[in-house]
């Protein structure tokens, strides 16, 4: 019998939440197989069967567990033994069989005997009668009473004695309009993040300023060479690789846009690991980049499109998500016109990216229609500045519009030439 334990996500963390379990009690699993998906406060990890056998499982799914606990146990006694064939026997029924008998079923009344004061919702006599329930059957299936039984039959009364102004009122109301709410449990990772979104709000001295981008000269660049670039580099040219690599160059400019707080101390990294917002089935993830100040458009392209598959799957380390001195975040991708990013702690500026949108703007005194971004830097200003605030947004504004400037460093290309 082999004991499965819960491995340590990261340091500190001593305790986690077993999300899901991805085998039932009593299946046949194969050794490395995955069994569970295990969530601490800042990643999520899959839990492996160390050797094949018959699983036990010992926490239910949606407990929380201490690292290094027993999740379940092993009888390799019975490694490579194939599951009972009865589910095999009922896949080989043929479907015409099926069909038939579910055409003979008689309808099931769902009206109660033992319950005759007992009333369903049109829309859950409609379930009875596809299972073939009876509320009988229903009230007896319940393990147990929540709250919101009780709080249902506390207030029964009330209910009931209805005015004649609200019986006209509910008759504009669809018989099968549901009033049902659905009640989830918080992930530990959705609980970090609220405390942490709390703790910026309150820790810091935030502020937003804004600018717009002209997206043109983009557009055309990668609809020129979007073809030849996917050929040689196999991966898409994206805008998310254009503003990162611009943010970078930006910060060269201005460092201390790039620099966080650390006790008395003002930290500023030579290195630029940008952290990306990207929202996952469990909530927002922020991978990092490392090193953006070394990589070329395609070499982000890849690293963005790796990191973000991860992060989707859950299958993403701690390692990759720790250590960013920036971030960029792109709410444009859901239609966002204009917002005021949150910082990422410990860091302490991000820039948000919107959606594009035509607009008449003055272009050499003439009115003309342009691909507008708006862009949006929140920053901590404790140690950022409004001249380095501002001018980190104008650099990349300046880069974006002119992509030339991406060669030179973010200076004016003619300039660079004659070295002024």
């Amino acid at each position: 019998m082999i004991e499965i334990k819960v491995p340590t996500p990261g340091e500190s963390i001593t305790e986690v939440e077993l999300a899901s379990w991805l085998v039932s009690d009593g299946d046949i699993v194969e050794k490395d197989q995955e069994i569970a998906e295990i969530e601490s406060d800042k990643a999520t990890l899959s839990l492996l069967a160390t050797e094949a056998g018959k699983i036990k499982i010992e926490v239910e799914a949606g407990e929380s567990i201490a690292v290094g606990a027993v999740a379940c146990t092993v009888d390799t006694e019975f490694a490579g033994e194939a599951k009972s064939a009865p589910k095999a026997e009922a896949a080989d029924a043929p479907k015409e069989e099926v069909k038939e008998v579910a055409k003979e079923a008689p309808k099931q009344e769902t009206a109660s005997t033992n319950y005759p004061n007992a009333k369903a919702s049109p829309l859950a006599k409609k379930q009875m009668e596809a299972a073939g329930l009876d509320i009988d059957q229903v009230i007896n299936g319940l393990k147990r009473l929540s709250t919101k039984e009780v709080e249902l039959v506390k207030n029964m009364p009330q209910e009931q004695a209805v005015t004649s102004s609200s019986s006209a009122h509910s008759s504009f109301i669809d018989a099968n309009a549901s009033r049902d709410a659905e009640r989830q449990k918080m992930s530990m990772l959705r609980k970090k993040l609220s405390q942490r979104l709390v703790a910026v709000k309150n820790e810091t001295a935030m502020l937003t300023t804004f600018n717009e981008v002209d997206m043109s000269a983009v557009m055309n660049l990668r609809k020129k060479y979007q073809s030849k670039f996917i050929d040689k580099h196999g991966v898409k040219l994206g805008f998310m690789s254009f503003f990162i690599k611009a943010a970078s160059l930006a910060l060269k400019h201005h460092p201390m846009v790039n620099a966080m707080i650390d006790g008395d101390e003002i930290v500023m990294p030579e290195y630029h690991d940008v952290s990306v917002a990207v929202q996952t089935p469990k909530g927002l993830m922020v991978p990092v980049i490392r090193n953006v100040e070394t990589l070329s458009l395609d070499g982000i392209e890849s690293a963005l499109k790796e990191l973000a598959e991860k992060a989707r799957k859950g299958k993403i380390g701690l390692e990759e998500m720790t250590g960013g001195t920036f971030t960029v975040t792109n709410g444009g991708v859901f239609g966002s016109m204009l917002s005021t990013p949150i910082i990422n702690p410990p860091q302490s500026a991000i820039m948000g990216m919107h959606n594009i949108v035509e607009r008449p703007v003055a272009v050499n005194g003439q009115v003309e229609i342009r691909p507008i971004m708006y862009l949006a830097l929140s920053y901590d200003h404790r140690i950022i500045d409004g001249k380095d605030s501002v001018g980190f947004l104008v650099k990349v504004k300046e880069m974006l519009e002119n992509p030339a400037k991406l060669l030179s460093g973010g200076f004016d290309p003619e300039q660079a030439v004659l070295g002024l």
